[in-house]
């Protein structure tokens, strides 16, 4: 199933149609009163722990719902308050091997530590919706430090939990969606350089998890002006989507709409103001990105 969050932050399932993508409200499906407020919106993480008790009526519900066009609505990024967004650091071998030289020359040196992988957290506050602007801060433009784009897979938990075995932590995924990984180049911790407004565009829709199937076989690309940057398939991941999940799991409880970046594919590089960057996951969509100065 596609879901997509739209105009009031209601809820939609989208499908295709002879004249392009539509979409249908299924928000009375979740048989609770609807709340639009992102901030309180508790009705989607208990989408996201109940989906597969839910999932028969939602389906119902776009059976038998009013079809609109999906370029008439006003699309949100898929995920509302999530108590935290996790991204993993050093999960593509080749993405490994570059950043020597990128660090060699925004930093000066290769710090060693940071070729490992492992997790980090980003703001929540970051998020921002497929149809947004990435908006570059005004002082790291001028201090002429480089942003650079991350265009990664993104899973959304499902049921949480904590030491979540790898064998079973597929259960614990609600679906995926596509996200971009903005980032400072500087010495300043990841968080930080992350973490700014418009740092982890998200989107254009989430597919649940038992439409994705294995996500090992999914394609993410990115454009930046035309020019092919980044080019893989999850099946490259140097820790796959079930040992990410266990593995964070074991350092914090994960919770109904968690998001976690799995990480940087190669091909990564700088963003201008005035750039468009086009982000593509096959069976998800595409992101098709302004970058503009604060």
């Amino acid at each position: 199933m596609k879901l997509a969050l739209f105009d009031d932050h209601r809820l939609g399932v989208v499908d295709e149609a002879a004249n392009g993508p539509v979409v249908v409200d299924v928000t009375d499906a979740l048989g609770r009163p609807h709340d639009p407020d992102p901030l309180t919106a508790g009705w989607w993480r208990a989408l996201a722990r109940d989906y597969p008790r839910l999932r028969e009526g939602l389906a119902d519900a776009a059976r038998t719902g009013e079809a609109r066009p999906l370029d008439s609505v006003a699309l949100h990024a898929p995920a509302l308050n999530p108590s935290k967004i996790i991204a993993c650091a050093c999960n593509y071998a080749d993405h490994v091997a570059e950043m020597h030289d990128v660090q060699e020359r925004t930093l000066g040196g290769v710090e060693s530590w940071m070729m490992n992988f492992d997790v980090f957290l980003k703001a929540p506050s970051s998020l921002s919706g497929p149809r947004d602007a990435i908006v570059l801060p005004e002082e790291i433009v001028a201090a002429g430090q480089e942003i650079h784009h991350e265009s990664e897979l993104v899973i959304v938990v499902g049921e949480g939990g904590t030491d979540i075995p790898e064998e079973s932590a597929l259960d614990h995924v609600f679906g995926y969606t596509l996200g971009l990984d903005i980032t400072v180049r500087s010495a300043a911790d990841r968080s930080r350089r992350k973490s700014y407004d418009t740092f982890s565009p998200l989107g254009p829709l989430l597919v649940t998890a038992d439409e994705i199937g294995d996500p090992a076989g999914l394609e993410i690309r990115l454009d930046v002006n035309g020019e092919k940057r980044q080019d893989v398939r999850a099946a490259d991941l140097l820790t796959p989507v079930p040992a990410i999940v266990s593995y964070a799991s074991r350092m914090m409880t994960l919770l109904p709409g968690d998001l976690i970046f799995t990480g940087a594919p190669p091909g990564v590089g700088p963003i201008e103001p005035g750039d468009t960057l086009r982000s593509w996951i096959g069976g998800i969509g595409e992101l098709a990105l302004d970058v503009r100065r604060g």
